[in-house]
C-alpha cells in the first residue's frame, strides 16, 4: 500500500512526454494473441494494468518479454493453451474482457471471469454478448464467469447493430469476427482513436478490417494472422490530464507526444475557459493562465468530450470564476471525487446527475482517497493547486493508468512524493 504526499501551490515549468495510450494497450495485448508468431508492441506504458495483463498471458502459456524502460512488449503466442479463467487475475481489471473475443476467435471456446476495474456504476457487457451470439457463439453466464462456445463449423460473419455506442463491445466484436467465415458488419460502432489503433494492429497482422473510426466497421474473416511490429498511439487521457495540470499551476509547460486531433473537444473547452495555449504539430505549450472563466460541459462518445477527462478537469474548474455545470452522459455515477474535493474546501455539489460549480474556490490540503483511476488524477491536480499538504490514499488506482506520474510531476517542479504506508 502506498500514499502520495503533495505540498501544493507551487508553480510548474518544463516539459512532459505523454506515454502510450492505456485504453489502446489493454486491448492491443489481448488482440496480439490472435497471431501465430511474435508480436512486438512499442510505446507500451509502464502501468499496473499492463503488468496484470502480462500475468494473465503467462497463465495462458504465452511467452512475454517486457522492457518497461524502453516501452517494448514482445508477445509470442506460439505455445498458447486454452484454459478456463473463471477467477483470479482475470477478474481484477475491466479490460480483461477483451480476452473473451480473442479466446473465442482463437480457440472457438473459453471461460472468462466477469471483469472488475473501477467502480463507475453499471457497466453491462450485454452488447459484447450480443456481438458474440450474432456470430453464432453460445454464451452462458454461470457463477460470475462467461462460458463461450462456437458451433462445430465455426463462427460466421453477420450484421450486428450495437444498441449503445460501446468501445468495449466494438473491439470485442472485432476480435471475435477476424476469423469468422465471410463478412461481419458492425453498425453504430464506437469511433474512438483506440479502436483505430487496435484495427491497425490487426490489419498489420493480416486481418481485413475497414471503416475503423466511423460508425460502420466491416470485417472480412481470414484464416490466419501473423506477428508484426506496432507502435501504440499517445494517451489522449494522460495528455488531457497534464493539460489540466499545466493550466492550473503552469507558468510555461510543454506537453509532448500529443495527437492534437484526439483532444479537440477538450482543448476547445480549455480555450473557452481562457487557458493560454500554443498548439504545435505534436505538442501543446501551456503558459500561465489567470482569470479563468467557468464553462458548461457534457461528456459524449468520441469525438465529444471524453468521460475519462471530466474528473481530471474538475479541479481546474474550481479555479474558474462563475457558475458552471458538468453532466457525464456516459457514466453518470462518476462522482466519487466530489466529496473528496468538498473536504478540501470546494464549493461543488451533485444533484440529479449534474455537478454544479460555484467559483473560484480556494483549496486547502487534507487527507483524501483516490476511489478510482481518474478520480485519483483529480486528487493529484487538486493537491497541486491546494495550499498546504495533501495526502492521497488509494494510490494503486492511480498507478493502474498513469505511467511515472510522480516522476513526471517532480520534473515539472511539483513537491510530490510516493511513500509506502507502514502499518
Amino acid at each position: 500500500m502506498k500514499k502520495i504526499i503533495i505540498h501544493g501551490n507551487k508553480p510548474l515549468n518544463g516539459e512532459v512526454t505523454i506515454s502510450g495510450a492505456k485504453n489502446s494497450t489493454v486491448a492491443l495485448i489481448p488482440a496480439a494473441i490472435l497471431a501465430d508468431s511474435e508480436v512486438t508492441l512499442e510505446g507500451i506504458p509502464d502501468i499496473q494494468d499492463v503488468h496484470s495483463l502480462i500475468e494473465i498471458l503467462e497463465e495462458y502459456n504465452v511467452s512475454v518479454d517486457f522492457d518497461a524502460e524502453a516501452g517494448i512488449l514482445k508477445i509470442d503466442p506460439t505455445d498458447m493453451i486454452s484454459i478456463p479463467m473463471p477467477s483470479g487475475k482475470i477478474t481484477s481489471l475491466r479490460a480483461s474482457y477483451y480476452f473473451m473475443g480473442a479466446i473465442l476467435s482463437k480457440f472457438g471456446e473459453g471461460v472468462i471471469g466477469l471483469p472488475g476495474g473501477c467502480n463507475l456504476g453499471p457497466r453491462p457487457i450485454d452488447q459484447h454478448i450480443k456481438g458474440f451470439e450474432a456470430l453464432g457463439a453460445t454464451v452462458r453466464n454461470e457463477m460470475g464467469a462467461i462460458y463461450l462456445t462456437s458451433p462445430e463449423e465455426g463462427l460466421v460473419g453477420n450484421r450486428i447493430y450495437l444498441d449503445v455506442v460501446s468501445i468495449g463491445a466494438t473491439i470485442n466484436t472485432i476480435l471475435a469476427s477476424v476469423h469468422a467465415e465471410g463478412r461481419t458488419v458492425i453498425e453504430n460502432a464506437a469511433k474512438e482513436p483506440e479502436i483505430i489503433d487496435v484495427c491497425t494492429l490487426l490489419n498489420n497482422m493480416g486481418a481485413e478490417i475497414r471503416g475503423a473510426g466511423t460508425d460502420v466497421i466491416r470485417v472480412e474473416g481470414v484464416e490466419a494472422l501473423h506477428g508484426c511490429r506496432h507502435t501504440v498511439i499517445p494517451d489522449r487521457i494522460e495528455a488531457g490530464t497534464y493539460l489540466a495540470v499545466a493550466a492550473a499551476m503552469g507558468e510555461h509547460v510543454l506537453i509532448k507526444n500529443v495527437i492534437v486531433e484526439h483532444l479537440e473537444s477538450f482543448v476547445a473547452k480549455l480555450e473557452e475557459m481562457g487557458v493560454d495555449m500554443e498548439i504545435g504539430e505534436d505538442s501543446i505549450l501551456v503558459r500561465q493562465s489567470d482569470d479563468l472563466k467557468m464553462v458548461h460541459i457534457k461528456t459524449l462518445p468520441y469525438p465529444g468530450f471524453a468521460t475519462d477527462l471530466q474528473q481530471p478537469l474538475t479541479p481546474l474548474l474550481l479555479k474558474a470564476k462563475g457558475n458552471g455545470t458538468l453532466i457525464d452522459t456516459i457514466y453518470p455515477k462518476r462522482v466519487n471525487h466530489i466529496p473528496e474535493l468538498n473536504r478540501m474546501g470546494a464549493s461543488i455539489k451533485v444533484e440529479s446527475g449534474t455537478i454544479y460549480f460555484d467559483g473560484p474556490n480556494e483549496l486547502m490540503g487534507t487527507e483524501v482517497t483516490a476511489s478510482d483511476l481518474r478520480a485519483g488524477a483529480a486528487m493529484v491536480i487538486a493537491g497541486l493547486i491546494a495550499k498546504g499538504t495533501t495526502t492521497i490514499y488509494g494510490v494503486e488506482n492511480i498507478l493502474r493508468g498513469y505511467d511515472g506520474i510522480v516522476e513526471k510531476l517532480t520534473a515539472l517542479g511539483a513537491d510530490i512524493e510516493m511513500v509506502g504506508i507502514t502499518e
